[in-house]
């Protein structure tokens, strides 16, 4: 089957990843109430409880990202994003449904476990594009994710206002919408014979990841996102609490200050991403987008006013450009039965920062920001700016042992 034959399947695969987002999203604004109502506590309690409902949810994609990966290597692509995507639906359907806490944290990691079909659409990338072009696919759903993520909040935020539990109502049938398009749409891209057998060894977090150290680059590639998204667990922890402190931040500045960067982002990966790899290459794109994020941090962390925290999102937008080269150039060192188990590797990695990255630049946090010593709120951007440094550096050295300089 040819590149151009199988193209057309990118649009869809994207429309399906802003489906799996957007509904994540749609969700967001009501879960506060929701653990509120049904745990029967007040909200900073009900921060706590959300606190650890993220943990639950990190935790299993990070655990179970590997296995989607595989199960899409041995059965195609197709069959696991919709059955996938299917069962996320009714899982959201449990959620809105959930009459105790406890139903909600299953929920919650049944989500983990099927939200890895970012790893299935992803391998579509290496399936159905050329690898001259896969990096500029690759900014395609990520931006489409970006997208999903950033119109699912405000439309559930709308839902929101007839009742708690409308937007997982929504969610759903969203999802269970995009199954029946797919169902009849979506073309199977990875043909019989470049498929390979599900092995339990290799289908794991830790599997995954051993089987990638066969390809130096692309283990060092991996160490690059770890830190770069461990560094990003910053703004993701602490932002709306760090602008309620420094800037008096109301739920609606932080509300269109999120929703700014996610469009930065989609247009960062979605448009920009693919014209900088035309113009500058996989590996110059990569290696330099990726340091835009370090001033990004240190102006967020010394920022005086909202428009300094604008002006810092601005220039860290453009560190986004680095994720989609990277998958480009790791992609081209795993041979096709093995794209699935790539992905499942790099979803785990970044779930891997989402377990343990919250606790640490929270912690770092309330200790600055508490008064009873050092005031300095900004210490968690200190943190990532630095964290950044070291991805960056491993990711050069990488890619000048191998000669992609």
């Amino acid at each position: 089957m040819t590149d151009q034959t199988r193209n057309p399947a990118l649009g869809l695969i994207a429309l399906i990843v802003f489906i799996d987002m957007a509904g994540i999203g749609l969700i967001l604004p009501v879960m506060p109430g929701l653990v509120v109502t049904l745990a029967s506590v007040s909200t900073d309690r009900a921060a706590e409880i959300g606190g650890w409902l993220l943990f639950a949810y990190a935790v299993m994609q990070f655990l179970f990202a590997p296995v989607i990966g595989g199960l899409s290597d041995r059965y195609g692509r197709r069959p696991v994003l919709l059955w996938t995507l299917a069962a996320l639906g009714v899982d959201y359907l449990l959620m809105a449904w959930a009459p105790t806490l406890v139903w909600l944290f299953v929920g919650r990691m049944i989500s983990g476990v099927m939200g890895a079909t970012w790893a299935a659409a992803n391998s579509c990338v290496a399936d159905c594009v050329a690898p001259h072009k896969r990096g500029a696919a690759f900014g395609v759903l990520g931006g489409a994710g970006a997208s999903g993520f950033v119109l699912g909040p405000m439309i559930g935020g709308g839902f929101g206002m007839l009742g708690e539990r409308v937007p997982f109502l929504a969610a759903a049938l969203l999802c269970l919408a995009g199954v029946v398009y797919g169902w009849f749409r979506l073309r199977e891209t990875l043909p019989a014979d470049k498929r390979r057998s599900f092995d339990w060894r290799r289908a794991n977090p830790f599997g995954s990841i051993v089987q990638m150290a066969n390809s130096p680059l692309v283990i060092g590639c991996l160490a690059a996102i770890f830190f770069m998204q461990l560094a990003a667990q910053s703004q993701l922890s602490v932002w709306g609490y760090y602008g309620i402190l420094k800037f008096g931040w109301t739920p609606f500045t932080i509300g269109w200050t999120i929703a700014l960067f996610g469009i930065l982002l989609a247009l960062a990966q979605g448009v920009l991403a693919g014209m900088a790899m035309t113009r500058f290459g996989a590996v110059h794109t990569a290696r330099i987008s990726l340091l835009f994020g370090i001033p990004s941090y240190l102006i967020l962390a010394f920022a005086g006013s909202t428009t300094d925290m604008v002006l810092g999102i601005l220039v860290g937008s453009l560190g986004a450009l680095t994720f989609p080269a990277m998958q480009s150039l790791m992609t081209l060192e795993v041979a096709e039965d093995g794209q699935g188990e790539l992905q499942g590797a790099i979803a785990s990695m970044i779930s891997l920062t989402s377990v343990i990255g919250p606790p640490i630049m929270a912690g770092l946090f309330g200790h600055f920001a508490d008064g009873a010593g050092y005031y300095f709120p900004g210490a968690p951007f200190i943190l990532a700016a630095a964290l950044l440094s070291v991805g960056a550096a491993i990711l050069a050295a990488t890619l000048r042992r191998f000669g992609r300089s």
